[in-house]
């Protein structure tokens, strides 16, 4: 489980929240709201107040290193720093396995990085965040250029995921991928983290 406790910074918060295991939360609201910056400050990515735990251990008392390693941010628009897509990766092998499972024939790890389309980029820095150590993932608008059948792979790849136990976190504007894939849904308005009720 992820405990987010009194997360604050700018006009955003303090943000009290907790995930458990194997369970997805949406969080959606307006352009600038700070649903970004509340998944960068989980993952420890920018200067905040409050802190986070997973299982209890805080991320403040551990090297950045470890705590990123298993409370994975997947950005709107993916970092790629190699000329070749499986440079990107630490076990390409594992990788290889899935890539079906999200539209890619077994050799699109060797593809230039310059070859891939928007949406190709997304698919594959979701790939790139399933590492065995992930136990959380921030996912900011992970599916927004995709097409609606590459919308349901890495739908279903997620859900693979929830049901090994992965906690997710999710950012959306799709309100009915809110509805297919959190049990929770929640809205940032005026710096605040509201539930999303029926």
């Amino acid at each position: 489980m992820i405990k987010i406790r009194g997360l604050q910074r700018l006009s955003l918060g303090p943000i009290d929240l907790e995930v458990g295991d194997g369970e997805c939360v949406s969080i959606m609201g307006r352009s600038g709201s700070g649903k970004s910056i509340l998944l960068r400050m989980i993952a420890d990515l920018d200067p905040h107040a409050g802190d986070a735990l997973l299982d209890d251990a805080p991320c403040s008392s551990m090297a950045a290193s470890r705590w990123r390693s298993m409370v994975t941010y997947v950005a709107a628009e993916s970092g790629w720093w190699a000329e070749r897509v499986a440079d990107h990766f630490a076990a390409a092998s594992v990788a290889r396995d899935i890539l079906p499972a999200i539209g890619f024939p077994a050799g699109a790890l060797d593809w230039p990085v310059a070859r891939l389309s928007t949406g190709e980029r997304q698919r594959f820095a979701i790939l790139r965040a399933l590492q065995p150590s992930t136990r959380v993932l921030l996912l900011d608008e992970p599916t927004s250029g995709l097409d609606t059948a590459s919308i349901g792979m890495v739908e279903a790849l997620l859900h693979d995921q929830l049901a090994r136990g992965t906690s997710i976190l999710l950012v959306t504007h799709d309100g009915e991928q809110a509805l297919r894939m959190a049990k929770r849904r929640f809205l940032v308005d005026d710096g605040r983290l509201v539930e999303d009720r029926p």
